[in-house]
């Protein structure tokens, strides 16, 4: 038996630093939730994203708050899953369910190690689906957290009505996105803001412009006033943002 001691596991919700973009590259593909962005996605969307480790940390808190007895909490896009760890730890109503569901089978396969490694008991069915065909039903609280701005523009209309008619009364959607505004002068600031936020996280100009490039036809951001809209839409009787940091914000939708 070897007295060497045994080195510690991986932590699956850790993974690498995000360098995809760090060398120049002659062909710049459109960006996808690939093996290759989930090695690195915590360490990317943390440095990407402003106010994003506080937008899910209050999604746990949240989630508290709205979630009801005897009901699913759904988390749409989770990715890896960091919505779904802050509901798993928050929420204290009985006979709770959490599904995550996912499109990507890379995001869901390391959800699943994460979801393992972690020691909530709160229950978690994560489906490697697309959100366009997923069943939404007896539902408190539902999460879109940087999702919506991936499905295409045309879809997301009848995403949110789904939501709206499969969350039961008093049950709220959260909603982040990136968002863009229709003042010129003010989108050019949100954007130059955004740029020295990675620049001071230590992305590269060349980084900055090469993911630009690649995400740019991919992402599709939408007003503050279009989301509003497409809630009240839907039936939503209040849709507020609680959250927002340069052109990344967080609305609560109540049913």
């Amino acid at each position: 038996m070897s007295d060497h001691p045994k080195s510690p596991q991986p932590d699956p919700a850790r993974g690498h630093t995000d360098e995809i973009f760090a060398e120049p590259l002659a062909n710049i593909a459109g960006f996808q939730f690939d093996q290759k962005v989930v090695d690195v996605f915590p360490d990317m969307i943390k440095r990407s994203v402003p106010g994003y480790t506080t937008t899910i940390s209050m999604i746990g808190d949240l989630a508290q708050r709205y979630a009801q007895s005897n009901s699913y909490c759904y988390d749409l896009g989770c990715s890896l899953g960091a919505a779904t760890l802050a509901m798993r730890h928050h929420i204290r109503a009985a006979d709770c369910e959490i599904i995550a569901i996912d499109n990507s089978e890379a995001m869901i396969e390391r959800c699943r190690q994460v979801m393992a490694a972690d020691s909530g008991e709160l229950p978690v069915d994560l489906r490697c689906q697309d959100l366009q065909a997923c069943t939404i039903e007896n539902a408190s609280v539902v999460v879109l957290n940087f999702t919506l701005q991936f499905i295409p523009r045309e879809e997301r209309s009848a995403l949110i009505a789904r939501i709206y008619e499969g969350l039961l009364p008093g049950g709220v959607l959260i909603l982040s996105e990136k968002v863009q505004f229709e003042n010129p002068a003010h989108q050019a600031l949100m954007v130059e803001l955004h740029h020295n936020f990675k620049r001071a996280n230590g992305y590269s100009d060349l980084e900055i412009a090469q993911k630009r490039s690649a995400i740019e036809n991919v992402l599709i951001p939408e007003t503050l006033d279009e989301h509003k809209s497409r809630l009240s839409e839907a039936g939503f009787s209040s849709a507020d943002v609680w959250f927002q940091c340069f052109n990344f914000a967080s609305l609560i939708a109540i049913k």
